[in-house]
């Protein structure tokens, strides 16, 4: 499977099989576009506007101000913003000063935080002057050099400190020019750019090193994969968050390459405001995942026609499964292409995607990108590797593979295996190259030996018209290892009977398969981008099993 590449032949022909990666650093792509479209709107927010030419003048104002306070090659800068200008222009900057980025998610209580920035340990932290409490403990407690701190209200400058001191540092402050440096470093693609926090195979935190080439070969890939996009002509929407590699690379650094409007949202809750956000700036590539998209469909005023969303010509879904059903509506409304890929933060960020302009087939992550071998292999052998379409665990290796999980050798050691990348999930590929995400290995249920995938399940259910969202997990069982069990979300104003469940599940799955035991709840509990968090189901049960045997 992996010399034959069957899927080079489903590619769109704009596609080559192999790519060049030039010796590239992730900011190179901006002083490129800076001198290609030094006019043209990089970053647009909240009706303001920044050029390609003024943001990357910013953004080297700021790596000379990080250099002035003390930072080195290869010291880590946490950035925990939401999706608003100060974000790119902070990324930016501490690439250019040598620094490495270590993301967070601002939305997180002070002891994720905390949490984040002890396996890192960042040199510098960046975030909101409304978060300063929190954040200042943090760098007291992390011994954290400095902390930057940026006024959300009039973002231009820093109003009343809520925190002050010795170590506090005003975003704004961080754009004057600043003249009494030697000049900024020069990076090699060989060193590390980003650190992508994630569970990996095995649950435990910890933060993936990506390095500037890693970055620059996923961007490449993709700018050759989005066949309907011209550079210095398109207008993206980046509602993913930066902090989340997904909207990091495809959201930012790929609109950046091709020298692209990016619309940054910072709440996609508030669907008005992004699709009065799509529709005033004629939005024409939208990366996202399966739950806005559906969000979308089932919006009342995009149902009665208040919104015109044809400008999109193409939209990514990712971070969980899409449903044919979202798909088919939200390419109907907006006449663009809405396809499913795969990636993971150990190869920031995509591996697989489908055609834009090919065969979108329903149900599959798509094909490889160019330069991206596959195989799927044993579960309890991985030097095996499986026939078409056997079910086994996805190996990758890829220009965008990353280098390792950060001062954790152990950890790297179990994913990354002679050049190959062991992702943990269960796929199985087709006879023409399209792969399809069964489950995750650590997610897999046994129910006395026999194999059972959670998504396989979840299919099924989903199919049941009164079901809006399920997710299946397996629970401890004496009697058989673990049972099969539902979580159930249902459509509004709809009821259902619990045995007319397990017979529908009948017409599709072997008796083991069916669940056991079914729970109707009102949501299911996801990240932010989307995925199901399973395992804080299971925990509710296990909670709620051990009070009543209290």
């Amino acid at each position: 499977m992996t010399n034959n590449r069957p899927w080079v032949r489903k590619y769109d022909p704009e596609v080559p099989a192999a790519l060049e990666y030039p010796e590239t650093t992730i900011q190179d792509f901006l002083i490129q576009q800076a001198i290609n479209y030094p006019k043209r709107s990089a970053i647009v927010y909240s009706d303001s506007s920044i050029t390609y030419e003024d943001l990357l003048i910013q953004a080297r104002r700021f790596a000379n101000n990080l250099i002035r306070l003390g930072l080195k090659l290869g010291d880590r800068v946490g950035i925990c913003l939401p999706n608003i200008p100060q974000f790119v222009t902070a990324y930016y900057g501490i690439l250019m000063a040598g620094g490495i980025v270590a993301a967070m998610n601002p939305a997180y209580p002070q002891c994720e935080l905390d949490f984040q920035a002890g396996i890192v340990k960042p040199r510098f932290l960046i975030g909101l002057e409304q978060n300063g409490i929190v954040l200042s403990e943090i760098t007291s407690k992390q011994q954290i050099d400095k902390l930057i701190l940026l006024n959300r209200i009039n973002e231009t400058a820093s109003g009343n400190n809520v925190v002050s001191g010795e170590k506090i540092f005003s975003f704004s402050r961080m754009l004057i020019d600043c003249n009494n440096v030697d000049g900024l470093p020069s990076i090699n693609p060989d060193q590390p750019a980003v650190f992508q926090f994630s569970g990996g195979t095995t649950g435990i935190p910890k933060a993936a090193v990506g390095l500037h080439r890693n970055v620059a070969a996923n961007v490449i890939q993709f700018k050759q994969w989005l066949t309907t996009m011209k550079d210095g002509e398109e207008i993206f929407l980046t509602a993913i968050p930066l902090y989340h590699v997904y909207g990091m690379v495809i959201g930012l650094n790929v609109g950046i390459a091709m020298g692209a409007t990016i619309v940054l949202v910072s709440d996609p809750r508030d669907l008005s405001g992004m699709l009065n956000q799509i529709q005033k700036y004629a939005v024409t590539f939208f990366p996202g995942v399966p739950s806005i998209y559906h969000a979308i469909n089932q919006f009342p005023p995009v149902k009665n026609g208040e919104f015109d969303l044809r400008t999109i010509k193409a939209c990514i879904s990712g971070s969980a499964p899409l449903l044919q059903e979202t798909r088919i509506q939200f390419e109907k409304l907006t006449g663009g292409k809405l396809v499913e890929g795969y990636g993971l933060s150990e190869a920031p960020t995509a591996t697989h995607c489908n055609p834009i302009n090919g065969e979108n087939r329903n149900g599959s992550i798509g094909l490889p990108l160019p330069d991206v071998d596959c195989k799927i292999v044993d579960l309890e052998d991985n030097s095996k590797e499986l026939k078409i379409g056997e079910a086994g665990e996805l190996l990758i290796r890829g220009p965008q593979i990353m280098k390792e999980y950060y001062q954790q050798p152990d950890e790297t050691s179990l994913v990354l295996r002679e050049g190959w990348l062991c992702t943990g999930d269960i796929a199985k590929m087709d006879k023409d190259g399209y792969f399809y995400i069964v489950g995750r290995r650590k997610e897999l249920i046994k129910v006395n030996g026999l194999q059972v995938w959670p998504t396989e399940v979840e299919e099924v259910l989903i199919k049941h018209p009164s079901i809006k969202e399920t997710a299946v997990a397996g629970i401890p069982d004496p009697a058989h290892g673990e049972i099969v069990k539902a979580w159930v979300v249902l459509n509004d104003s709809a009821s259902i009977d619990l045995l007319e469940l397990q017979a529908h599940c009948r017409f599709s799955l072997a008796g083991y398969k069916i669940p056991k035991q079914f729970e109707i709840i009102d949501s299911l509990p996801k990240t932010f981008v989307g995925k199901v968090l399973r395992r804080e189901l299971v925990q509710e049960h296990l909670e709620k099993i051990k009070k009543q045997g209290a």
